[in-house]
């Protein structure tokens, strides 16, 4: 793959360390992009500094099994790029907690086959499960986790309220949980406050027609654009974030 000359320049505020949160992805960019299910052309990326999150499939668990909807729409980046594959989880609230053993082995394996992709260096669980959803949600984790390389980070998308009072993430085999500041309805989020899950101190996700008017210092940021991603979108994204993390 042929990639282009110009690169985005990355300000150096993003290469920090995690502050005083350990780093659970060590050796990962500060900043992804998440490339949703549309035609991306990320070939002109800095590796060095930017990620991709891309959705690889989705997962959809059902009475009579697990139905697999792969990504459809191409997606271009440079060598060497660090990738990691974003499985959407679609039950429609039906993943109860009286599942069955063999239903969970079934959607772990189905999540797990994505972490395979060429480049893929680690693997994210977007899902939104209800409450009645979570014991089945962990034991798919446990399982997931399993299945996986070592060396290989198992991350997943949170709501809001997950990493506040609610709490029943806490103990998950996952290397963090992305905080969702976009789309939030009525978990609102407290510019400038932080999380009280150990959990959700690393990273937070956010979104380019959405953003927050700052966010806690230190943090790997996962960035979705509802209208596809181009050079100034992402030199824009790291104008914002340096200026968050400047003012803590």
């Amino acid at each position: 793959m042929r990639l282009h000359r110009a690169t985005v320049a990355i300000p150096l505020l993003l290469l920090a360390a995690c502050g005083r949160h350990p780093d659970p992805l060590p050796g990962f960019p500060r900043l992804f992009v998440w490339a949703w299910e549309r035609r991306e052309d990320l070939s002109w990326i800095d590796t060095r500094s930017v990620g991709v999150a891309f959705l690889a499939r989705t997962v959809c668990p059902r009475a009579d099994g697990v139905a697999v909807r792969p990504r459809m729409q191409p997606l271009l980046t440079p060598p060497g790029a660090v990738l990691m594959a974003v499985v959407r989880v679609e039950s429609g609230g039906r993943a109860s907690a009286g599942t069955s053993g063999a239903d969970v082995q079934r959607t772990a394996g189905a999540i797990a086959g994505a972490a395979s992709l060429p480049g893929v260096r680690g693997l994210q669980v977007d899902f939104d499960a209800v409450a009645s959803e979570r014991a089945f949600y962990r034991a798919v984790l446990e399982d997931l986790r399993r299945r996986l390389p070592a060396r290989m980070p198992l991350s997943i998308t949170a709501l809001a309220s997950w990493c506040e009072a609610d709490g029943w993430i806490s103990g998950l085999p996952v290397a963090e949980a992305v905080p969702m500041l976009f789309r939030m309805g009525p978990d609102r989020y407290s510019p400038g406050s932080d999380f009280r899950g150990d959990l959700c101190r690393s990273s937070v996700g956010i979104s380019t027609d959405e953003l927050p008017s700052r966010i806690p210092s230190g943090r790997r940021v996962y960035v979705f654009n509802p209208r596809g991603w181009s050079p100034d979108h992402v030199r824009a994204v790291l104008r914002k974030v340096s200026q968050w993390q400047s003012e803590f």
